[in-house]
């Protein structure tokens, strides 16, 4: 009796090769990041760093300048991440890529890893008191139970 394989491509078997780094600005998100780089660095990963541009439709119809602070806000990331990596150049190598999406972090990070077939996800911990009763954006990722999630502190 013979035994037939199908073969079907697996994500993970030789170890990452997108890791998606979420990042928002915050402290613990940067450290995310930095974690991640060093992840994809020793995994000869992609990194692909992600910022969710969020939609606020409230705020943009009270007159708010959402759209213009946003970009900047993803200005302000790359900026930080290209300056990281040119400090590191010629120590650390790391191939990585920066990616906006737009909407509600959770929603935008599964985007994120979906379109980038991502094989693992890093994000920050939750620096608000609100999300220890609701759930956190790095929680809802690992009950999603569709990819390896590290929360960095």
């Amino acid at each position: 009796m013979t035994e037939q394989h199908s073969h079907r491509f697996e994500r993970g078997t030789d170890g990452p090769k997108v890791i998606v780094a979420g990042v928002d600005g915050s402290d613990s998100s940067l450290r995310a990041a930095a974690y991640a780089a060093g992840l994809a660095r020793r995994q000869h990963a992609l990194l692909a760093v992600v910022y969710v541009q969020p939609v606020l439709a409230a705020g943009a119809a009270l007159g708010a300048p959402v759209a213009g602070t946003t970009d900047e806000i993803t200005e302000d990331l790359v900026a930080q991440i290209r300056d990281a990596a040119e400090r590191l150049r010629g120590i650390f190598e790391v191939r990585w890529e920066f990616h906006t999406f737009r909407g509600d972090p959770y929603s935008g990070l599964v985007t994120a890893a979906d379109e980038l077939k991502a094989d693992a996800v890093v994000v920050g911990a939750s620096e608000q008191a609100g999300h220890r009763i609701v759930g956190s954006v790095a929680v809802r990722l690992v009950k999603a139970g569709r990819w390896p999630v590290t929360v960095v502190p």
